[in-house]
């Protein structure tokens, strides 16, 4: 009798550490965000927005990457009028980020943006047009982020904590949420965005027990791309893990192709997302006795944009290196200048070194041929 052992990528529902929080479920456009409706990656694009060709150009290049929301700056009366055309033509949901100048919320909404930012702590007299503009985000059904940010918090709040809080945070969040519940508005997710990880992290555990709000994660000004990737995946593991969390934002001194790379990997491997391609590679050790550095470097360049999950093992040593290679997909245990490859648990052949990059992208490819035809996930047949 033959039993099937699933090797390789989990196969769905894969486990998670904690159910999702129950949220409220809204729109952006044709993405669900809240409710059961999977955690979403967002990005910024960096052009002029008044350069519509450009900013639909980068949001290609997003919706390429893995984005499924994108925010575009709305900074003047310029870029409010290039918004009709990026909303009209954009592959995936538009917001429009508005600070300071409350006639460019109308604007956004009115040019057919899915959603827009508010930042309570900026824009003059908010609490005051909040009436206005949910009557016209609800005509409209478009939806709205309460953005609240610690670098741009209301006066009188950094003049009631003394600086920006997890409290402060917390309370801006909550009295801006009622404001536009008490007109009858409920299509809002909320952030608290903060550049210190701990502080933001508290923020948002506190805000997640005052209502259903779907949350939008982010920490602000995170920093260059190595920074920037470690604080963001620091604070969005904390929450995720327990369930809190609907829409997420790498904030990084880089392309914003590289925020939905990070995004998207930080929501794989915590099986938020489904997996695609993932290089087990061994660590810095003396007993490595090929160059795994390389290897795994050029294993990973070699099989980029591969359209299939797999898990590519890329051993360095005989003490791990074997049970590795074969409880992946596809992978090699490396030693003495050459390299058993194995394909779904068995040896089908030992290459020397500078045929194992070569052999693995091979192997990769016609395994992932093979899946894309029978729509199979990685698994293999043992007796």
């Amino acid at each position: 009798m033959t039993v099937p052992i699933n090797l390789g990528m989990p196969q769905a529902p894969a486990p998670v550490l904690a159910p999702r929080r129950k949220t409220r479920k809204i729109k952006v456009g044709k993405v669900e965000v809240g409710g059961d409706a999977p955690v979403s990656v967002q990005s910024m694009t960096t052009t002029r927005t008044t350069d519509i060709n450009a900013t639909l150009q980068q949001i290609a290049e997003l919706t390429a990457s893995g984005c499924d929301i994108v925010r575009v700056a709305v900074p003047s009366a310029d870029d409010a009028e290039a918004l009709p055309a990026i909303a009209k033509k954009s592959q995936i949901p538009v917001i429009a980020d508005i600070h300071f100048q409350p006639k460019y919320v109308y604007a956004a909404i009115d040019a057919g943006c899915a959603a827009v930012r508010v930042n309570p702590g900026n824009i003059r007299k908010f609490d005051d047009q909040v009436k206005q503009i949910a009557a016209a985000a609800k005509d409209a059904g478009v939806s709205i982020r309460i953005g609240v940010n610690a670098g741009s918090l209301d006066p009188r709040l950094l003049k009631k904590y003394g600086k920006a809080t997890p409290e402060a945070l917390v309370e801006s969040a909550v009295w801006e949420a009622s404001l536009f519940e008490e007109h009858g508005f409920h299509d809002f997710k909320i952030s608290v965005k903060h550049n210190d990880p701990v502080i933001m992290v508290r923020a948002y555990e506190m805000l997640s027990e005052r209502g259903d709000w779907p949350l939008h994660l982010g920490v602000t000004e995170a920093g260059p791309a190595f920074q920037g990737t470690i604080k963001s995946a620091t604070a969005f593991g904390a929450l995720l893990s327990r369930g809190i969390g609907d829409t997420i934002r790498v904030s990084l001194s880089a392309p914003p192709v590289e925020e939905v790379k990070v995004g998207n990997a930080i929501l794989e491997s915590l099986n938020l997302k489904p997996r695609k391609l993932e290089i087990v590679s061994c660590p810095s050790c003396g007993r490595a006795q090929v160059d795994v550095y390389t290897l795994a470097e050029r294993v990973t360049a070699g099989l980029e944009g591969l359209p299939v999950p797999l898990r590519v093992a890329v051993m360095g040593c005989v003490v791990n290196g074997p049970g590795e290679a074969r409880e992946a997909d596809l992978g090699v245990a490396s030693g003495n200048g050459k390299g058993q490859i194995f394909v779904k648990g068995e040896v089908i052949k030992t290459v020397p070194e500078s045929m194992i990059v070569e052999t693995l992208i091979e192997e990769a490819m016609r395994i992932a041929d093979s899946m894309e035809k029978t729509g199979e996930s990685p698994s293999i047949v043992v007796g």
